[in-house]
Order: C-alpha cells, then sequence, then structure tokens
C-alpha cells in the first residue's frame, strides 16, 4: 500500500493519518519546549547547580547520538519504524514523570536528573530516526516537502508555546512538577501513533539478504561520506549544532545570573526563539520558489543565521532586545533549512537506507551536542557565560562558509526533487 498524494484544499492535513502524525508531534513538542525551560531551572534553582553541571546536564541529553545512533538506525532499517515510536514515546513519558515523584518524595538529586536525562536521550535517538522513516511511509514522496513545511510549522507553533508556557509552569507550581506535562505530551503522541490506520513498513523480513548490523552501519556511513551532497551538509550542521549546544547549555544561567532575570521572563523572552521558527517556516514555501532550494540554504546559512552573534550583547532593559532579534533571525534561518534539509533527505535517500542514512548524519549532527555541552560549560566556568557566549556562537555564525562549494553554488536546486521544491500551497491552505 503506497501513500496517496492528495491536491485537495487543506492538503495534507485532510489525511487522517498525517493530521495524527502532525498532533502527535506537536503536542509532544509543547512538553519539549516546556522541558528545555524547566529542566536547566530545576537544576540552577532547586538543586543550586553550578554552570559546568547544567552543561553536563545538556551533554547527557545527547550523549546516547554518539553512543547509539549508528546501530539504531540499522536495527531501524529492519523494524517497524512506528512500534520503534510508541515504545520510545512510552519510555520517554514515564522517565520524565519520575522526576515530580522523586521530588515529592524528597530523593532527588543532580545525579538522578542526569540519569534520566540520558534515558529520554537515549528514547529521543529511537523516535526522531524512526521519525524521518514513518513520515515518508505515510507521506507520497512528491509531498514530503509538504508533509515537512507543516510538521516544522507546527513544531515552531509548540515551541513558541511551550517555551512561553514553560515559565509561567515553573513560577506557578515549581520546576520539578511543570515536568508532569512534558510526560504527558508523550503520552498524547503515543496515543496518536496507535490510531493510525496505514500499515506503513513492517521492517525487513527478508530472510534471504540480512547483512548484520556492523556492514548495515558501513554502507550508510559510506553512503553519508561519499555523496558530495551530504558529506558537505553533515560537516557544516555539526558545526552550527556544536555552538548551538553552547548556547542551549548556557542561556539560562546566563539570563538568570547575568542579565538577572526571573523564570516567567526567561520563558518569555526563549519563546521569540519559536516565533522566529514560525517567521522561518511560513516563508520557507516562498523562498526556495524564488531562490531555489540549494540557494535558499546558502541564504539562511551565510546571510540570516549569522544574526546569532546579537545573543551575547543581551543586557537588562532595553538590552533584551539584541536576544529577541538574534535568536528570531537565527531560528528563522534554522527552520528554513531544516525544511530543505529533511525533505532532501527523505527524497535523495535511496531505497531501505533512511534509516541508516538518518542515523548516520544524526550521529555526527547530534553527536556534537555532549562535546559542545562539556566545551561551554568549561568555557563558562573560565572565561563566564558571556565570554563563553561569544565563542560558541562564532562557531554557529561562520559555519555557512562550508557550504560555499562548487557542488552547492553552481546548483539552483538540490537533486532528487521536484525542481520547485516547495509546495503548490502555502502553510495551512
Amino acid at each position: 500500500m503506497q501513500p496517496v498524494r492528495t491536491h485537495r484544499f487543506g492538503g495534507l492535513l485532510r489525511q487522517r493519518d498525517f493530521r495524527l502524525f502532525w498532533v502527535g508531534a506537536s503536542v509532544s513538542e509543547v512538553g519539549n519546549a516546556l522541558a528545555v525551560v524547566a529542566m536547566p531551572l530545576l537544576v540552577v534553582t532547586v538543586l543550586d547547580a553550578d554552570v559546568f553541571t547544567v552543561g553536563l546536564l545538556t551533554a547527557f541529553a545527547f550523549l546516547p547520538w554518539l553512543l547509539i545512533s549508528l546501530p539504531a538506525g540499522a536495527w531501524i532499517d529492519r523494524l517497524p519504524p512506528r512500534r520503534v515510536m510508541v515504545v520510545s514515546d512510552l519510555a520517554s513519558g514515564i522517565s520524565y514523570a519520575s522526576i515530580p515523584v522523586a521530588a515529592w518524595l524528597d530523593i532527588l538529586t543532580i545525579e538522578y536528573v542526569l540519569a534520566i536525562a540520558l534515558s529520554a536521550g537515549i528514547a529521543n535517538v529511537f523516535f526522531d530516526t524512526a521519525y524521518q522513516v514513518e513520515l515518508a511511509n505515510i507521506v507520497a514522496k512528491p509531498d514530503l516537502v509538504e508533509g515537512n513545511t507543516k510538521l516544522q510549522a507546527s513544531v515552531s507553533f509548540s515551541r513558541l508555546g511551550g517555551s512561553s508556557l514553560g515559565g509561567l509552569v515553573v513560577q506557578a507550581i515549581g520546576a520539578a512538577s511543570a515536568l508532569l506535562v512534558n510526560a504527558l505530551s508523550f503520552f498524547v503522541s503515543m496515543a496518536c501513533l496507535l490510531r493510525l490506520e496505514h500499515p506503513g513498513r513492517a521492517g525487513n523480513e527478508n530472510p534471504t539478504r540480512k547483512p548484520d548490523v556492523l556492514r548495515s552501519i558501513a554502507e550508510g556511513a559510506r553512503f553519508v561520506v561519499q555523496d558530495p551532497y551530504f558529506r558537505p551538509l553533515t560537516i557544516w550542521a555539526a558545526v552550527s549544532n556544536f555552538g548551538l549546544t553552547g548556547h542551549d547549555a548556557l542561556i539560562v544561567v546566563f539570563l538568570v545570573r547575568d542579565v538577572g532575570l526571573g523564570p516567567e521572563l526567561i520563558g518569555v523572552l526563549m519563546a521569540a526563539g519559536g516565533i522566529g521558527a514560525v517567521a522561518g517556516t511560513l516563508v520557507a514555501g516562498r523562498l526556495v520558489r524564488r531562490f531555489g532550494t540549494s540557494r535558499g540554504l546558502l541564504v539562511c546559512s551565510t546571510f540570516i543565521i549569522p544574526f546569532v552573534m546579537l545573543i551575547p550583547l543581551t543586557d537588562p532593559g532595553t538590552g533584551l532586545g539584541f536576544y529577541v532579534a538574534g535568536i528570531m533571525l537565527c531560528v528563522i534561518g534554522i527552520a528554513i533549512t531544516n525544511v530543505i534539509v529533511a525533505s532532501f533527505r527523505q527524497s535523495y535517500s535511496p531505497e531501505g537506507m533512511l534509516g541508516r542514512i538518518t542515523a548516520t548524519t544524526r550521529f555526527l549532527l547530534n553527536g556534537s551536542y555532549p562535546v559542545g555541552a562539556l566545551a561551554a560549560g568549561a568555557l563558562g566556568t573560565w572565561i563566564g557565560t558571556r565570554g563563553a557566549l561569544w565563542i560558541m556562537l562564532g562557531f554557529v555564525a561562520f559555519a555557512g562558509v562550508l557550504l560555499l562549494t562548487p557542488t552547492f553554488l553552481r546548483r539552483r536546486d538540490l537533486p532528487g526533487q521536484d525542481p520547485a521544491m516547495a509546495p503548490a500551497r502555502d502553510i495551512g491552505e
């Protein structure tokens, strides 16, 4: 059974399976956005952690990408991706729900929070890799850009609401109890996945050829390393993520201790990133129609994302505008590139290799997260959070030069896709 392409008013949102997939992803992202605020606030304000420990928290959340993402991709190419996502949602929901329970029992420690961050990170590796494969199962290839655009838009709106909600909920009921909202969001996502009707892919059940895991990993890694598009895209994204993780690890400490803000205002400021993501998603289709996918990628990576360097200029009062402008413009660029790169990966990857290719690229992309978090924590301890932000965000601003190669400069559009790339409809139409 093949995914059905739609041309009706409303596009993919008219399809029941995509609509459920979309709702589950949106609700789950609200919880995740809340956790981005609540987890650092928990260790800073409740457990009195230092800067390095906050960086360690971010490192633990992404360490599984270095440890297990490559075998996870090989397994997902053999397993039903939807089942993997359901189990991952269940594990994440239970993990986050245990934090407020531990707090109520007065046994919550920094070590326990780090362990939960690690376990939830393991579940996220499997979910995020299977997510890319399952979307390609339920959406026809010509509609992948529309699907990714709509999902990116909903994720952006969810992050906007979740970040704002995070500060308010933490202020109202405490950082530990606020994580119950995140736990609930995973259970909602799991319920949506269980209601999907399209059978999807059952996994690789061919008994005549089941290469071992190491061989499967090598096939995916070889493709990424040798491909003239995936190789520079992966290196660029890894360098950018290294710097962005420094921002994520330091920003709450910076806003609390350097700028002097409270949880509710921090939530509002961090919601500016969500506004930027929404704006970026809304203009993504128009930008790629005007410039093409390859040139649109270059515009974002070299001219828009570098505005992130405004963030270290943040100060109380009107100086907060530097954070708002810096994060909004940076995330506009990131949202557009996310749509372009995700659609390119799903349509360009050879049949049966999407899980391994996704895992290989995510191994390098997300594998830079724990390194960046630890580097940010060490720099913040050594030279202060503001100085550390200047250094870490410099990697983000200048990573775009890695894409200024003939492979991308000579093309209007990336290969393997509809020349116009963007859907004929705008989001929500």
